[in-house]
């Protein structure tokens, strides 16, 4: 029989609320046990990234946040609260647009997002609390990826995931913020079609790829699947980092 091509993706349970300094790797190798789940090598592990901020202590209390000048002058053009727009500037290199009820910051990690990623969904605190983004997520993932190595024995490759809107767009979408044990970006260039033509400047966001594929399991709401695994995906390529799928200033038309 032809083998035709596919993959699973198994959602990871039991995870709990993940408090600061917590163990995540020891955490994902118990539930996994607990679950009867199996590891193969070329798994992929993708993770939320506020799992990862808040075990790494991300959380921020909006009462200990005095605004700035510019925050002040932000908030008042877009209506959010100033202790909140304080956060994003202090994540972000740039403002790229803004309007009442929309603030896009370039973040610091280098690509373009709504309120530099800042989030306050499904975190204890309330109205007063905010988290932010990892601080070196594709430190983190890689820290993860040998990890797994250390305690399995194999090469599991790790994605941090997050949730982006898209110029132009309806809905979000999950991305790679952090890449650790498989290619960032697929150079198809040179390859031919079905027809023989050579691509010329095809180039396969793969780590999106995989994170958005994780999303349509872990989900953004009340779901609580903050680990996806994915099995059967071909990680051929050279591996990457989340810093490859930054377009280059010059070549950014929006920015």
């Amino acid at each position: 029989m032809m083998q035709v091509p596919s993959f699973s993706a198994y959602a990871i349970p039991g995870i709990p609320l993940i408090q600061p300094g917590d163990d995540l790797l020891c955490i994902i190798m118990d539930c996994v046990a607990a679950a009867d789940m199996t590891w193969r090598a070329g798994d992929i592990l993708i993770l939320s990234s506020k799992i990862i901020a808040k075990a790494e202590g991300r959380r921020m209390d909006l009462c200990d946040v005095a605004p700035s000048r510019e925050a002040l002058e932000v908030a008042e053009e877009t209506g959010k609260d100033p202790r909140l727009v304080e956060l994003v500037l202090r994540e972000s290199t740039m403002v790229s647009r803004k309007r009442r009820g929309v603030l896009v910051t370039q973040h610091r990690l280098g690509f373009v997002s709504a309120n530099s990623g800042l989030d306050q969904s499904n975190i204890e605190g309330g109205s007063s609390a905010a988290i932010l983004l990892p601080l070196d997520p594709d430190r983190s993932a890689a820290e993860l990826r040998e990890g797994l190595a250390r305690a399995l024995g194999m090469n599991i490759a790790v994605v941090i995931s997050d949730t982006h809107g898209r110029p132009f767009r309806v809905g979000n979408v999950g991305v790679a913020i952090g890449v650790a044990g498989l290619p960032a970006v697929r150079d198809l260039r040179g390859r031919k079609d079905l027809y023989g033509r050579a691509l010329e400047v095809t180039q396969q966001a793969f780590a999106d790829m995989v994170a958005s594929a994780a999303h349509l399991l872990c989900g953004e709401a009340d779901e609580g699947y903050p680990a996806i695994v994915l099995r059967g995906i071909d990680l051929s390529g050279p591996p990457g980092a989340a810093a490859d799928l930054n377009r280059m200033p010059a070549h950014d038309l929006y920015l």
